[in-house]
């Protein structure tokens, strides 16, 4: 059975003003159409729907029954086919999945869960661990924002640059390398722990010192940043990773920051999602949030206040 929805709009219409000409008024269209409008819902619906009372029209029983939800109907498929209405944090629910490295949900996931609970309390955030660059989650909108340390190849695939991050060195109090300046010998020449979720034993920082020369002893790949910093806290091994998302971490654990002997370019770190989401207004939201939140850690600190 095929069915004409434009006569609900003129059901909807006829409902509510009780006449053909009301409806046909409305509806910006002549008394002639809308009386086939009626006709054809006649047919459809096997009910009069309006009929006759001297000079006036009032609806049937049945007409009655189904006023409102008709009425509900046709404000739905209004809204459905509109263009999106500006956005309502206040009473927005709906669930993401954020899937950032360890580093950066660590640095700035909590900021990020208050900002998202103090303005848009019905919205839930799902923190997945990030299992590699899986850009097919993303295509099928299994996972709503991702970090990345690299540009998406795939164009539908969205990318904004939220920072660069430089590389630097954390030992444990009293390390060797805190005893005179840290040399490019001395750095290469300690035992050094790679952060892998794989389980790496090599990263360009290997590339960079066979270029010079030199090359250094990888004695342990750890899965997690947090797992690599506690274990130069307890051990001599360095650990060498990016300064802004892992300075808190540090900074908690007390351990000891050294410049990196090396150039190497900074480490960008970009956030990604699908292209379905461009005009999405609340992931948009989102990601501006997201953004917000993950640029503060490159911020430079804030002066201490003169006495």
């Amino acid at each position: 059975m095929q069915l004409d929805l434009n006569l609900l709009t003129a059901l909807d219409a006829l409902l509510e003003e009780g006449s053909v000409a009301g409806a046909a008024a409305r509806l910006h269209v002549t008394s002639p159409a809308m009386s086939r409008s009626l006709g054809r819902i006649r047919k459809a619906t096997g009910d009069q729907i309006l009929v006759r009372t001297g000079r006036s029209m009032v609806p049937t029983t049945r007409a009655l029954a189904m006023r409102s939800e008709v009425h509900a109907l046709v404000q739905q498929a209004h809204q459905l086919l509109s263009a999106q209405q500006e956005l309502d944090l206040a009473a927005l629910e709906r669930v993401f999945t954020v899937r950032w490295h360890d580093a950066l949900t660590a640095a700035c996931g909590t900021a990020l869960i208050t900002a998202v609970r103090r303005r848009a309390p019905g919205v839930q955030l799902r923190l997945s661990a990030e299992p590699g660059t899986d850009d097919a989650e993303l295509r099928r909108g299994e996972v709503d924002l991702e970090s990345s340390a690299g540009a998406p190849a795939l164009p539908d695939i969205r990318h904004r640059l939220v920072g660069r991050d430089r590389l630097v060195v954390a030992v444990r109090p009293g390390h060797p390398l805190t005893e005179g300046p840290p040399s490019l010998e001395r750095y290469a020449a300690a035992e050094h722990l790679t952060v892998s979720r794989r389980g790496s034993l090599r990263d360009p920082i290997d590339d960079a010192l066979t270029t010079r020369g030199l090359e250094r002893r990888v004695a342990a790949a750890g899965p997690t940043t947090a797992f690599a910093l506690q274990l130069a806290l307890d051990t001599d091994l360095v650990v060498t990773l990016p300064d802004a998302v892992t300075r808190a971490a540090r900074d908690q654990l007390g351990l000891v920051t050294l410049p990196l002997p090396l150039q190497l370019p900074d480490v960008p770190l970009y956030l990604l999602w699908h292209q379905r989401y461009d005009d999405d207004r609340a992931h948009t939201w989102l990601r501006d949030l997201a953004t917000e939140t993950v640029q503060a850690l490159f911020a430079p600190p804030a002066a201490a206040p003169q006495l």
